[in-house]
């Protein structure tokens, strides 16, 4: 039985070049790394809620709890629980709105910058929300509101800017298995925050979240200075004369800035 052109010697792996791996496993991690601070808020669910609730209640005279427990956000640990469930709510619904927004922006600017901005701005939010205020012992149910809504909107720049490079570098040919590798990158993501959240979570919960904001800090300055968002960045001059013909003759007909990559290896 013959084997299908796209199997046959390697015929998928010689139409991409060490930019192709390089850009693949920088989208990869990079939305790896967003999703495992998104996973480390849910593993440490349980650390925050009785963090937010009283240990105890003097029995030996009567004080309000405000008094008794000043540090402490909530009377009960179900009051607690359902904030909680707010905090992913309001992630989620800026979440959905900012994929929009971020849409809109990636075909405006520079998709590297937009990335490694949401990124470390990511990153900076999450330190805030669960790290400096515990050191601070500073607990705000409005501040935290505030935090997670404006990390929703920076997280959101993750999914659109990653599959707008990917479609940069990858055509049709191969795209089935390609992105059927690189969709892996959320369950990896996950499976990372987890480890990474229960490797510290027995020293507090702050550094949990303290950890992975470093990982994906770092992840966005690699970003910066690592991501080639199409192969147009690399010039003409190191491309083959193929290359440049159908660069020439694919800008004639969209000569407009935002238009999808001229350098498709499946049109090759």
């Amino acid at each position: 039985m013959a084997w299908p052109n796209i199997l046959q010697r390697g015929t998928l792996l010689s139409r991409f070049s060490h930019h192709h791996v390089v850009v693949f496993l920088l989208t990869f991690f990079s939305y790896s790394l967003l999703h495992a601070s998104r996973k480390t808020f849910s593993n440490v669910k349980v650390s925050i809620s009785k963090q937010w609730t009283p240990s105890a209640f003097n029995k030996s005279v009567d004080l309000p709890v405000e008094i008794w427990s000043r540090n402490r956000l909530f009377p009960s640990a179900e009051e607690a629980t359902l904030f909680l469930g707010t905090l992913d709510t309001v992630f989620l619904f800026s979440y959905a709105v900012g994929l929009f927004i971020s849409g809109i922006i990636g075909d405006r600017l520079n998709l590297r910058l937009v990335l490694s901005f949401g990124m470390c701005s990511s990153a900076l939010v999450v330190f805030v929300f669960g790290t400096l205020t515990e050191w601070l012992h500073f607990y705000n149910k409005g501040l935290y509101c505030c935090l997670w809504i404006v990390n929703g909107l920076l997280q959101s720049t993750g999914w659109p800017c990653v599959v707008a490079v990917m479609g940069n570098w990858f055509g049709k040919a191969g795209r089935g298995v390609v992105f059927g590798l690189w969709s892996a990158c959320a369950s990896v993501g996950n499976i990372l925050g987890a480890c990474l959240a229960s490797s510290v979570l027995q020293y507090g919960y702050e550094y949990a979240f303290l950890v992975t904001a470093a990982v994906q800090f770092a992840g966005g300055i690699v970003i910066f200075f690592g991501l080639l968002v199409s192969p147009e960045e690399l010039g003409e001059e190191k491309l083959s004369p193929s290359v440049q013909k159908l660069s020439r003759l694919r800008a004639k007909r969209h000569p407009w800035p935002g238009q999808p990559s001229p350098f498709f290896p499946g049109e090759l």
